[in-house]
């Protein structure tokens, strides 16, 4: 059974993206991967002459832009389903969303509106987004124009694009932020740790710490300029033994996106947990099997980094006085900065309890 997996690695100006193309082709390839790399749509066009100073108008070159990069990538989506290999990882240069940091939010808007396309439908075209900060953010010594012949960005202007690039995934489920805290291999090395993390490959895994939190100001994440907002719908299904099987609905309104989750214990008592994409007819027809004695989790789940980590605020129907955060680390014991509206109770991880499966028994 084919396997085609498609990620984006993203980031600032001067993040590291050439280089961690060259860890994934070999860290991969090694283990038994096709790897298959999209490149950069943008520097592909500016170094060809296209560029928004050279077009008609900022918005018309980003059209140009999006429609090229969209063939591109089904292009070798279509390849990939060719092939005879089992395993193939598709590596996306900058995705979509990409483009929405060097656009106003109407152009924007009416791009998604000319493509048909919705956010969380574009979100869904990704199965991870992997988002390496830029060398001017905490590595300044590394910041430099001279690799790219279309950088252009001041290292303030560098940052501030970070950030908003950021802004832009953010709402991603499957979004991880890598900062300059450590050393650059060592920063090569958590990107690799955390594409095999999501792939289910054995290497030492990022941790994900989960916090019990009071109740915040939910005008203040509402109002947030770098918060996303999601709605999160968990179903369980009826399964057997050392089994769980789920559904999930994520996104608002009519903007909704539907994967099915399986988590099995291995012969070594080791979970392995696999997930793919539903039609909305397909999770129609699995909300039929839900289990009885399970409740479902609804909560509404704020999306933002801080201080270069990435949380995952989640305010469910159950509860009015609390809430959770999840942060992803590279340590279990390293500090964590919170901003200040999140005030936290005490630390839940690997506290069984609050896993949402608990959560759900009646």
């Amino acid at each position: 059974m084919q396997e085609i997996t498609k990620i984006v690695i993203t980031g600032g100006p001067c993040a590291g993206k050439t280089t961690a193309m060259s860890w994934i082709q070999n860290s991969f390839t090694r283990k038994g991967y096709t790897v298959l790399f999209v490149p950069e749509t943008a520097t592909e066009l500016i170094s060809g002459g296209v560029a928004p100073w050279t077009c008609g108008t900022n918005f018309e070159y980003q059209i140009c832009q999006m429609e090229l990069q969209r063939f591109k990538e089904e292009t070798f989506r279509k390849a990939a389903r060719s092939m005879p290999q089992e395993k193939i990882l598709i590596v996306c240069d900058r995705g979509e969303f990409d483009n929405k940091a060097y656009m106003t939010d109407g152009e924007f808007e009416k791009i998604l509106d000319k493509m048909g396309f919705t956010e969380e439908r574009m979100y869904a075209q990704y199965d991870a987004v992997f988002h390496l900060v830029t060398a001017a953010n905490g590595a300044e010594e590394f910041y430099s124009l001279a690799n790219n012949a279309a950088r252009y960005e001041t290292p303030e202007q560098a940052v501030a694009l970070d950030d908003t690039l950021k802004r832009c995934w953010s709402g991603h489920p499957r979004f991880s932020v890598i900062g300059n805290q450590m050393g650059f291999e060592e920063k090569m090395r958590t990107l690799i740790t955390q594409i095999s993390d999501f792939l289910g490959e054995k290497e030492p895994k990022a941790v994900k710490r989960k916090f019990l939190i009071e109740y915040p100001d939910v005008e203040l994440l509402e109002n947030a300029e770098d918060c996303h907002k999601v709605e999160v719908v968990r179903t369980y299904l009826k399964s057997g033994k050392d089994e769980e099987i789920r559904i999930r609905k994520r996104g608002i309104g009519d903007n909704c996106t539907y994967s099915l989750h399986m988590r099995v214990l291995a012969a070594n008592g080791e979970p392995i947990e696999t997930e793919r994409q539903l039609t909305p007819a397909e999770y129609d027809v699995l909300l039929g099997q839900a289990d009885p004695g399970m409740r479902q989790i609804r909560k509404k789940r704020y999306c933002f980094t801080y201080e270069g980590d990435y949380f995952e605020l989640d305010l469910y129907s159950l509860w009015r006085h609390q809430a959770i955060v999840e942060v992803e680390a590279n340590t279990i014991t390293g500090q964590i900065h919170f901003p200040d509206y999140v005030r936290v109770i005490r630390e839940l991880t690997g506290v069984p309890e609050f896993r949402n499966a608990a959560l759900a028994r009646r």
